[in-house]
């Protein structure tokens, strides 16, 4: 096969791996085109597994640029871009990604092929250059720290999307009575502005002030956009039920939800930084 032909083959999958990674479509892409610009320069007849080295290279690059620290001067909460899918993909849900940003780039790659992918021990361990032992011993802390962070039951999609369009409308009309019945008591607001709209600069936490917050927000204006002059669109985000919010003409923000067992809100994740939100905005639909 030509060397391209077996690259588009693979080119998916590779983003797949890179945007779990990252948390980052536009940085996933530039893995891609990156191990695509090694992939074209290596001697491929020696590579007997066209699969396992193109994963490996993504990998490194990936890896690579979480040890980057390109967080650090990050103005406000990070949250992951937020991609439109087709398909259901738990393991993209925004606050999954948000608590994989705590573990050390060998775990989250680790974590990442062994659950996303199901790769073996032995394969990861020849994708990022550890021993099996080693890369076992890193998968146990990576699950032990999301079994943590997260101890969460993955809400069916129907009451997925029916709190989202329930939180949607107690939000925008101010409704703190309906939004107290959808928050859970410790339920934590991210939102993410880059430092480029106005956001709140820390994460937002417990019921009550949550819902204080949102409904304050609901009755002004935001970036010079009425409330009345926005529509949100149900979608797929990352996987699961979400909310891209747009006016005067562009996507203002999205904003997914966590919930617990008992489908209340646990955790809101509302992504406003627009260098997020191209890929959004251009309608760009990912099967992950």
């Amino acid at each position: 096969m030509a060397p391209v032909t077996v690259f588009d083959e693979y080119r998916n999958l590779l983003f797949s791996v890179a945007y779990r990674l990252l948390g980052s479509a536009a940085d996933a892409e530039d893995a891609v085109q990156d191990t695509w610009l090694r992939w074209s320069a290596a001697d491929r007849s020696q590579v007997a597994d066209p699969k396992a080295y193109l994963v490996r290279i993504v990998s490194n690059l990936a890896m690579d640029r979480l040890r980057s620290a390109r967080h650090e001067t990050y103005v406000g909460p990070w949250l992951p871009e937020p991609v439109l899918t087709t398909g259901e993909a738990p393991d993209v849900a925004p606050a999954l990604l948000l608590v994989l940003e705590n573990l050390t780039p060998l775990e989250r790659a680790v974590f990442v092929l062994k659950e996303a992918f199901a790769f073996t021990y032995q394969e990861i361990a020849d994708a990022v250059d550890r021993s099996p032992e080693a890369v076992r011993q890193a998968a146990h802390r990576a699950r032990e720290h999301v079994r943590e962070n997260r101890p969460r039951f993955p809400a069916d999609r129907d009451r997925q999307r029916a709190v989202t369009e329930r939180f949607f409308a107690a939000a925008a009309g101010g409704d703190i009575n309906t939004l107290m019945e959808l928050l859970a008591p410790d339920v934590a607001l991210w939102t993410d502005g880059g430092g480029k709209v106005r956001q709140a600069m820390r994460p937002v936490t417990g019921a009550a002030r949550v819902a204080a917050w949102l409904a304050g927000v609901g009755g002004r204006p935001y970036e010079g956009v009425r409330i009345d002059q926005m529509s949100a669109v149900l979608a797929e985000l990352n996987g699961s039920p979400g909310l891209v919010i747009s006016g005067a003409g562009r996507v203002l923000g999205t904003i997914t939800l966590d919930l617990d067992a008992q489908g209340r809100v646990t955790a809101i994740l509302n992504t406003a930084n627009p260098d997020k939100l191209a890929s959004v905005q251009a309608g760009v639909v990912r099967q992950l």
